[in-house]
């Protein structure tokens, strides 16, 4: 299965596996339901079919995987800015040099340190989403990189991923897949492609030839016209 069609399988059918891989990335027992209940996640998260007993079921998760609870923010990050795994592994709080950071006053993702070159792979600076403004002022109170376990820096994320779509039941999901997934919403609820385009990193082009069959206003003029026809 390819990237491509695993982000269309995530906004539709897919859609209730994901929020599982979400619960198993819950906070803590005690905070679960706050970091990944329906004000946590996009709106289409929050409007998915659920269990009747999604709670307990992301308390018990939380409890039997305390190895996976730093995916958390990793996940929100991934999904509100579509920024890709590296980026998000080396956000801070503050500006450093060996990575992106976090400004929370301005409400500001940088996901490259200002003078780190520039590559094919851009890393642009990228508003924040109110809802995930507010998980970063809440995770900078007591941790220094906003992806960390046990008070450092978390350098790879497989084990606990692995962990994860495997109790999600999501072998095919990637944490790239979280972008694609971040861009499709996007073009679902009708971006303009030049915003979206700065606002992930990527061009107008790749939007047009891989996305634009997503947006509402995909061939709509063409499709108007022949509407027209006797």
């Amino acid at each position: 299965m390819t990237d491509g069609s695993v982000a269309v399988l995530l906004h539709n059918r897919g859609n209730q596996r994901l929020q599982r891989l979400l619960r198993r990335a819950s906070c803590s027992p005690s905070s679960a339901m706050s970091c990944l209940e329906s004000h946590s996640a996009p709106q289409d998260l929050s409007i998915m079919q659920q269990s009747p007993n999604r709670g307990e079921k992301a308390r018990r998760a939380a409890r039997s995987h305390p190895k996976s609870r730093h995916l958390a923010p990793f996940i929100l990050v991934a999904l509100y800015t579509g920024s890709r795994k590296e980026a998000i592994l080396a956000l801070r709080f503050a500006p450093h040099t060996a990575g992106g950071w976090i400004d929370t006053e301005r409400g500001v993702l940088y996901r490259k340190a200002e003078d780190m070159r520039e590559t094919k792979k851009r890393r642009p600076p990228v508003r924040m989403p109110q809802k995930l403004l507010a998980h970063a002022r809440r995770w900078k109170r007591n941790r220094t990189w906003v992806v960390e376990y046990e008070g450092a820096r978390v350098g790879s994320i497989k084990t606990a991923w692995r962990r994860a779509i495997r109790d999600a039941d999501l072998p095919d999901v990637t944490p790239h897949t979280l972008k694609h997934t971040a861009v499709t919403w996007a073009m679902h609820k009708g971006v303009p492609l030049a915003d979206a385009a700065g606002f992930f990193g990527t061009t107008v082009a790749t939007l047009e030839s891989v996305y634009l069959h997503h947006h509402p206003s995909f061939q709509e003029a063409t499709a108007k016209a022949l509407d027209g026809w006797k």
